[in-house]
């Protein structure tokens, strides 16, 4: 029996999160800052493409058609990653709380089909490390979703040890989803701050993770990127250089490079040459399958361009689901 194909990048819209915090000062600021780094043109596409994309944001149905056109079997759903890290203590808690049974709603209609992942609001950990509890052992969700910085705060930062640890815990995945872009009006222009800027996002905070030492404090952390990690496997031997020859950035353990087979990335990297490459830094046994669905910058032939690439069959099947499956067990997948 073939190996199923698992998409572990699929998003799910949640009209009753937004809800709460509509008219909010802090989701005005939001939008302000979202106005400030996009043009008008793309944000006019956005508004669009929202529009466009409703049912296959919310619908079950909708995305199990979806899901079949792909030719994909499981898919890893998580909210789109609006995570509103200003919101207060108890703003946090019902959002997080409306969001995760959401999320767990959605992919409990179909559960042969579908897993989910939750949000937990980082801004405040002890909070952050009861949602991501209840999260997984009552709402049956195989990890969260985390943007790349919290309201100007790394992940890499101490104040995030315990949802960390919590995860461990839990075996439960950490799946790094940038939203947004802190380079803001800079990349402003020609949608450059998700085409540029969201990639960089996350190369800043994974090699935050790595050089602060996150990652040999919480070696079992199932942290897994999107977009392939960004540009960071891309240029790792800088990283590595700069650990050999500078004492400042001797901040982790080991090499930098070794890290990238410490996590998991997802392989919507667009071209076979790219997807090689990446599986010959980090492995093929830490890739899995993407496609960032439903949107525009996502892709809808995930199989054919793995295959594509023209990787061992053993390589193949494994980045087509093997890899995936193992990390949703709730245990340890290294």
């Amino acid at each position: 029996m073939s190996t199923p194909v698992v998409d572990f990048h699929g998003h799910l819209a949640v009209p009753e999160a937004d809800a709460l915090v509509a008219g909010t000062e802090g989701f005005a600021a939001e939008l302000a800052a979202e106005q400030r780094a996009h043009s008008p043109e793309s944000l006019a596409a956005n508004r669009a493409q929202l529009q466009r994309l409703a049912g296959k944001l919310t619908d079950v149905e909708v995305r199990l058609a979806d899901l079949d056109a792909m030719g994909v079997d499981l898919q890893v759903v998580g909210p789109m990653p609006m995570h509103h890290y200003w919101a207060e203590p108890d703003l946090a808690v019902r959002l997080a709380g409306t969001v995760n049974e959401a999320v767990a709603e959605h992919c409990a209609a179909v559960p042969e089909r579908l897993r989910g992942l939750g949000t937990v609001p980082l801004q405040h950990p002890d909070l952050a490390v009861a949602l991501l509890d209840k999260a997984v052992t009552e709402l049956g969700l195989s990890g969260i979703s985390v943007s790349t910085t919290v309201e100007g705060r790394e992940l890499a930062d101490p104040a995030h040890d315990e949802v960390w640890l919590k995860a461990e815990e839990l075996g439960a995945v950490v799946f790094v989803h940038p939203w947004g872009c802190s380079l803001g009006e800079r990349l402003a222009s020609h949608y450059l701050g998700n085409t540029v800027g969201q990639p960089t996002e996350t190369t800043v905070a994974l090699s935050r993770l790595i050089f602060t030492g996150v990652l040999d404090r919480f070696p079992r952390l199932k942290l897994v990127a999107a977009h392939g990690g960004g540009y960071l496997p891309t240029y790792i031997g800088r990283s590595d250089h700069a650990w050999r020859v500078r004492p400042d950035a001797r901040g982790c353990a080991e090499p930098p490079s070794s890290y990238l087979r410490r996590m998991w990335f997802d392989a919507l990297v667009y071209t076979p040459r790219a997807l090689r490459h990446l599986v010959e830094e980090v492995g093929a046994d830490r890739v899995v399958l993407g496609t960032d669905h439903p949107f525009d910058m996502g892709v809808t032939d995930p199989v054919a361009r793995l295959d594509a690439a023209g990787l061992d069959p053993a390589a193949r099947d494994a980045i087509a689901g093997g890899n995936a499956l193992d990390l949703l067990v709730k245990g340890d997948a290294r």
